[in-house]
């Protein structure tokens, strides 16, 4: 993979960077969001295939970026179809991060150290090249306001964006709302970015710590709860429009320093 495109991450991490503070909107869930990005990108790339609510590596030649292809052997040493939502789930300490400096390393932004309360180092970040931040929020804008389909790359990058909470950050207010819902609707038109956008949310919402039990097995079980229908078809059905998922009203709404 040459390095004339960008990556969905590095896309959805630049779309989080807020250009006054220097900080990532929604940096809880959006580790998250890199790690399903990581998924669009390889699956664009031949390398990973969607098998139901599973990922398969299909092709497990490297594309030539380091951190995309980290990701890809973990996945081959699985050795069978890993769910996304517990892929996602996994331990990602870090990969927020992993981008911002390989973005430094990129010339796309450059970090700036500080402090907080005089006492606590800080690194704040900032796009070197704001063109390149308002190019990828135009992509989103147009498919927005025009309503035409976007390419499978901005449709997974939307998904992504919405499954983060990021259209607060985008498009904030109550004149934001129509352009949020729209966001949430691109969704539809890209089915591995569907499937990973419900996985994150899943994973938000502490689906994928619950294991799955049948209509007929949960009946048989004396005062079981019926099974959340809702959550179990966000998984499988990529082309259902999803809702946020619940937050606290504290750190998930937050930008929080590095």
């Amino acid at each position: 993979m040459g390095r004339s495109r960008r990556t969905i991450p590095e896309e959805l991490l630049l779309l989080a960077l807020d250009p006054t503070t220097g900080t990532t909107a929604q940096p809880q869930s959006l580790d998250l969001g890199l790690a399903g990005a990581q998924l669009v990108e390889l699956a664009l790339a031949g390398r990973i295939a969607p098998d139901g609510d599973r990922i398969a590596v299909v092709m497990p030649r490297p594309t030539g970026d380091p951190t995309l292809d980290s990701a890809l052997e973990l996945l081959r040493r699985r050795g069978s179809p890993v769910r996304a939502v517990h892929w996602i789930g996994g331990p990602r300490l870090g990969l927020r991060q992993t981008y911002l400096s390989h973005l430094e390393r990129c010339g796309m932004v450059h970090a700036v150290a500080g402090q907080m309360c005089g006492v606590l180092p800080t690194t704040r970040y900032q796009a070197t090249d704001t063109a390149i931040s308002r190019e990828i929020r135009s992509r989103l804008d147009s498919a927005i306001r025009t309503g035409v389909p976007p390419d499978p790359r901005t449709a997974a990058l939307a998904a992504l964006a919405h499954a983060v909470g990021l259209g607060k950050h985008l498009y904030p207010g109550n004149e934001g709302r129509s352009s949020r819902s729209r966001l949430r609707d691109l969704i539809r038109h890209d089915p591995m970015g569907g499937l990973v956008a419900h996985a994150v949310m899943d994973v938000q919402n502490g689906v994928a710590a619950q294991p799955r039990r049948s209509p007929a097995t949960a009946g048989q079980q004396q005062g079981a709860r019926p099974p959340a229908r809702t959550t179990a078809r966000a998984a499988t059905d990529p082309g259902r429009v999803p809702m946020q998922p619940r937050r606290g009203a504290g750190a998930m709404a937050r930008a929080v320093a590095h």
